[in-house]
């Protein structure tokens, strides 16, 4: 049976539509993307002993329960502080996982590496629903955190070379449209884990195991499609009437050539893209970590019509705030999916460097105008200011693994792009700790909770103008990094690359697989759940207006 999953049984005949292979990537980030929506199971954790035992509320721990007695205990409930640990760990576990076995992925193509973090995803929920059966965090931890991590990393960047070697002419657009299904995969999931968590509950359960494990199973089954639909193109192959030297005069930095990833560690263009990478997502994450209490807490009653603050605010208008606040978060959530596909596009056109200047320069002057626009209680201004900054948190993921193929050549882009996410992981621990911590801090000096987050803003100012100039000393990589005509021979031979067209006849299907009929099957198989999740995150943002 795993003959079917080697690299030389997924080559594409000749006439192979190239369109069929984009909806294979996005399933599968729209199944791992649901790593964005975990918190929605945070609240209901946080009280599911509680409720197991018959009561209506949780089971706190003592003050003499740390974090490392919580990861053991059975007698008291986990605090909200320690569930997002499971999150946290699974993004070091995403970057680290996609560092080491990138080079792996490569050799062996994206069906072999989709089954895998098929399985680790979808296995991860399943340890993980054991660990809350039996209320042992250590076992979340291990199962969403560190196997449902490795799933992650591995199925983020198992479409990265593949569509990029199927769409040369349009880097950017390709890889768009895969990462969106990343940002998707949360509008899908919080909605749909919503639903089922309120199906299985019951006076003595939260409805937290049967979610995930029901998630585990449609979850696996979605990925092992996307995994069997891949294909890879011929050594040779191109797009009909394509050449690189028509790409126009913005693609100035674009490479023929490859670097093997075994050298980019000490090439300073890599660590300035790693710079690049960590400066945006840092400032972006840490907003979306606080987004909802950011809106609750400098706007407070006039969300819902009256001029009371936050701490003047009773039980009922406190949940009313929270619902428009979930509006807020559900919107801006939908920018960063369509940022992710518009300024991958759009960067097709303008040049990577000149995207990414776009990006620092226009949010650099978002995050400063932020502290103006609560000040003066513009609440447009307000969300359109984050609606922009998130689609740009959004479209800095999509458009750097396009921006490695410029500088670093195709050969091995997707083994860089899995060093590269090192910086996602860093990424992931300093924007919200920054903006976590900057808010404990003003709130300690006696600050309003309206005006605590005046300062964050700045500072997240600070890493956007590190990241510009991160951005602007990146030049072509120097000749002597590349690989000769021969080395770049062998590697294509070590990663079975080199089949001739009569091997890959024989293991690819042919007939219907590029008919209009094959085409909008496998489309409609990602376009309903994404309908559907816009549909859900349109009824949420109406709170909000």
């Amino acid at each position: 049976m795993f003959r079917y999953l080697d690299k030389q049984r997924i080559v594409a005949s000749s006439g192979f539509n190239r369109w069929l292979v984009p909806p294979a990537a996005i399933a599968i980030h729209l199944c791992i993307g649901m790593a964005y929506g975990l918190s929605v199971f945070w609240l209901p954790l946080s009280k599911a002993l509680g409720v197991s035992k018959g009561l209506s509320d949780a089971i706190k721990c003592g003050a003499d329960v740390g974090f490392f007695e919580e990861l053991f205990t059975t007698s008291c409930d986990w605090r909200v502080s320690t569930l997002v640990w499971a999150f946290t760990v699974g993004i070091v576990f995403l970057g680290l996982s996609a560092a080491v076995w990138g080079g792996w992925l490569e050799r062996v193509g994206p069906r072999k590496a989709g089954v895998v973090s098929a399985v680790c995803w979808a296995g991860g929920m399943f340890i993980s629903a054991f660990g809350i059966y039996i209320h042992q965090f250590w076992i979340v931890l291990l199962g969403s955190g560190v196997v449902g991590g490795i799933g992650l990393g591995i199925g983020y960047i198992s479409p990265v070379s593949t569509l990029i070697k199927w769409f040369p002419d349009r880097r950017g657009m390709a890889t768009g449209m895969a990462i969106m299904g990343f940002g998707g995969g949360a509008m899908i999931g919080s909605p749909l884990a919503a639903m089922l968590m309120k199906t299985y509950s019951t006076p003595t359960s939260v409805g937290v195991v049967e979610t995930f494990i029901i998630l585990g199973v449609i979850y696996f089954i979605y990925m092992m499609i996307g995994a069997f639909s891949y294909r890879i193109p011929a050594a040779d192959w191109a797009p009909p009437g394509w050449t690189p030297d028509q790409n126009g005069s913005a693609k100035s930095m674009i490479t023929h050539k490859s670097v093997h990833v075994k050298n980019v560690w000490f090439i300073p263009q890599f660590w300035l893209v790693w710079g690049v990478l960590c400066m945006n997502v840092s400032a972006g994450i840490g907003v979306i970590s606080m987004a909802s209490p950011m809106l609750q807490e400098v706007f407070a009653g006039d969300l819902i019509g009256n001029s009371l603050k936050f701490s003047e605010l009773d039980k009922t208008q406190l949940s009313a705030i929270a619902g428009v606040a979930a509006g807020f978060t559900a919107l801006i959530s939908f920018f960063n999916i369509i940022g992710r596909f518009i300024w991958a596009s759009v960067s097709d056109a303008l040049g990577r460097r000149l995207t990414y200047s776009v990006f620092f320069v226009l949010g650099g002057l978002l995050y400063f105008s932020v502290p103006s626009s609560a000040n003066s209680l513009s609440l447009p201004f307000f969300v359109g200011a984050f609606c922009i900054i998130l689609s740009m948190y959004g479209g800095g993921f999509a458009t750097v693994p396009a921006y490695l193929a410029d500088l670093f050549g195709t050969q091995m882009v997707g083994a860089i792009h899995g060093r590269l996410l090192t910086a996602w992981s860093t990424a992931g621990v300093l924007g919200p700790y920054v903006v976590t911590y900057m808010r404990d801090y003003q709130l300690s000096l006696g600050l309003p909770k309206a005006q605590v987050y005046n300062q964050t803003m700045y500072i997240l100012v600070g890493m956007l103008v590190i990241g510009l100039i991160c951005n602007l000393l990146i030049r072509p990589v120097d000749e002597k990094w590349f690989m000769t005509d021969e080395e770049l021979t062998r590697e294509k031979q070590i990663a079975q690359a080199r089949l001739s067209v009569s091997a890959a006849e024989q293991h690819t299907p042919k007939g219907n697989e590029s008919t209009l009929s094959r085409l909008v099957f496998y489309w409609a198989l990602i376009a309903v759940p994404l309908a559907w999740g816009c549909y859900k995150t349109y009824l949420s943002a109406l709170k909000l207006f």
